[in-house]
């Protein structure tokens, strides 16, 4: 038995009129996501990042050559606020990741860039955060691993539609 079995058990005892199939799932899927993303800070931390800068720099290294979003494509690619967003670039400047450089499309604005140094930190982090991910989901087999991406994504997909 896992906790949310106890969980779920107690729910039967003292209200076995309730279906509580759904906070079986949801309770799992919490318990899980908790765990993992604790596992994979542990990952970051040893570079010296966080998930907000991980997901920024990871973000510039996946759009491909010149590795350089617009401040709006970020937000967009990462759903947070302009404010937080803003913050995550100023700090990433600030240690020397990342750096602003003109946009040609709007001469008011400004690409988000990687440097040299951001480029190679983020290839270095991105070897380890998917070893620790293969590790945390080595359990299961490959076949099991599409199912559950096949189920989660349905999931996903209605969470998404109902925004």
């Amino acid at each position: 038995m896992d906790h949310v079995d106890k969980i779920i058990e107690s729910w039967h005892q003292e209200r076995p009129d309730l279906n509580v199939e759904a906070m079986e799932v949801i309770g799992r899927i919490k318990q899980v996501s908790q765990y993992f993303v604790r596992e994979m800070d542990k990952t970051l931390s040893i570079h010296n990042l966080n998930g907000a800068s991980f997901d920024v720099l990871a973000t510039l290294r996946r759009s491909g050559k010149p590795y350089g979003l617009s401040p709006s494509d970020l937000i967009a690619s990462t759903m947070v606020t302009s404010g937080t967003m803003t913050n995550r670039i100023d700090q990433l400047v600030k240690i020397g990741l990342v750096g602003r450089t003109p946009n040609p499309a709007d001469a008011r604005g400004f690409i988000v860039t990687l440097t040299a140094e951001g480029f190679e930190l983020i290839d270095r982090v991105l070897n380890d955060h998917v070893k620790t991910q293969n590790e945390l989901t080595a359990l299961l087999t490959n076949v099991e691993k599409k199912s559950l991406n096949s189920l989660l994504r349905k999931i996903l997909s209605n969470t998404e539609s109902l925004k």
